[in-house]
């Protein structure tokens, strides 16, 4: 059995320009990879109406359970301007033992660490369960033909993960240093406020929303949502955008625009918080006499996989390669964890993300090969004493 190095693989990896929602072949160098291993492979292409069709793989080794699933994405967002880079963004180049590439962090090294450790596994002997990959090429999109698509397709063919590990760069200063065991929520309000264009001199015949507009926000951004929990820091409201598009100096505009993001923890639900923004909105219009009008969009919801024997188990197959404790955490952003926590517990566990999405996105090379140490340890443990 050949064990990819992964170095090499993170290389090819990277070396495919998969920038949402092109695939560019990194898909295949992965399979090209996992069925020799004995993997079943599964190209699974999704699109809808007014989306780009996304490629996906599930691969497969085993049919009994328990099963374990390793998840993640070859897209990546776009490098910018490769002029700024020291190095080609997409040539994978290694100096001073470390690697640069568009995916070096996020993730296309945490996948080759996935099949760096499947195949340290398997050459140990046959699986006591099952072994599988979710890989998308839609995280960095609108994630909508890709985890979210793929895990319905999954139900629909009676595939049940047990545990999943999203291998996400969620460590801050060594591979293995913090595991996500939640994520929160985020939702967006859109707030439009509807008033009278005047003449400046006579404000009395114009509704000028500007101060109808800057109350509501003063108003939102100045209350606490709540004081955090246990394992979520308190929730937070952040204005993005406050808007007018008014030009003229002597004229009071007819419309202004403001837009916020909610990062929410588990005291809350999209629904609870828009009911709670609603309300607010509704007392400023009554007291104004304007017409404010609200839209949300919701990109994720909040979720936790509480501490227990899979947590327990991933924090001592993680300490026995770094000889230290990791930290739980649920802060960041939000990752297709939340889809996947519909499905089964889930945490995560990856490299250092403090490059990713940057220019000269980077990671070490020793990071990378204490990830896929880590990992196989995490497959030994869990299917020597699987978690209940």
């Amino acid at each position: 059995m050949s064990i990819p190095d992964p170095i090499e693989l993170a290389r090819a990896l990277i070396r495919r320009p998969s920038v949402t929602p092109a695939d560019a072949g990194a898909l295949g160098v992965l399979e090209a990879i996992l069925k020799p291993l004995g993997f079943a492979c599964h190209r699974l292409r999704f699109e809808g109406p007014g989306t780009a069709p996304i490629d996906n793989l599930y691969a497969r080794i085993g049919t009994a359970a328990p099963h374990f699933c390793f998840a993640g994405h070859t897209d990546v967002v776009p490098p910018g301007d490769a002029k700024l880079w020291r190095a080609d963004p997409f040539a994978a180049e290694i100096r001073d033992g470390v690697l640069y590439g568009r995916g070096a962090a996020d993730m296309k090294s945490g996948i080759a660490a996935f099949a760096a450790a499947a195949a340290r596994h398997l050459a140990k002997g046959d699986v006591k369960g099952s072994i599988s990959f979710l890989i998308t090429g839609d995280e960095e999109g609108v994630a909508i033909n890709g985890t979210k698509a793929m895990l319905e397709w999954l139900r629909e063919h009676g595939e049940h993960l047990d545990h999943c590990l999203v291998g996400e760069p969620t460590s801050t200063a060594r591979a293995g240093d913090t595991i996500k065991i939640g994520r929160r929520g985020s939702l967006k309000i859109a707030f439009s406020v509807r008033g009278v264009q005047g003449h400046t001199a006579y404000p009395q015949n114009a509704l000028n929303p500007i101060p109808i507009l800057a109350g509501l926000v003063t108003r939102l951004a100045s209350e606490p949502l709540d004081s955090g929990t246990d394992h979520f820091e308190p929730s937070t409201l952040v204005f993005t955008t406050f808007d007018v598009g008014n030009p003229a100096s002597n004229v009071s505009p007819a419309g202004a625009h403001a837009t916020c993001n909610i990062r929410f923890n588990d005291l809350h639900t999209a629904e609870s918080l828009f009911r709670r923004i609603e309300q607010i909105t509704d007392e400023v219009a009554h007291e104004t006499g304007s017409e404010i009008a609200i839209e949300s969009s919701v990109s994720g919801v909040s979720f936790l996989t509480k501490p227990g024997a899979y947590t327990e188990l991933l924090s001592r197959a993680i300490a026995r390669i770094t000889n230290m404790t990791p930290e739980f955490s649920t802060g960041g952003g939000t990752s297709d964890a939340r889809f996947i926590k519909d499905y089964c517990p889930v945490a995560e566990v990856g490299l250092p993300g403090a490059t990713m999405h940057k220019v000269d996105e980077c990671v070490s090379v020793e990071e990378i090969n204490r990830l896929a140490d880590i990992y196989t340890a995490i497959l030994d443990s869990y299917f020597s004493t699987p978690p209940q």
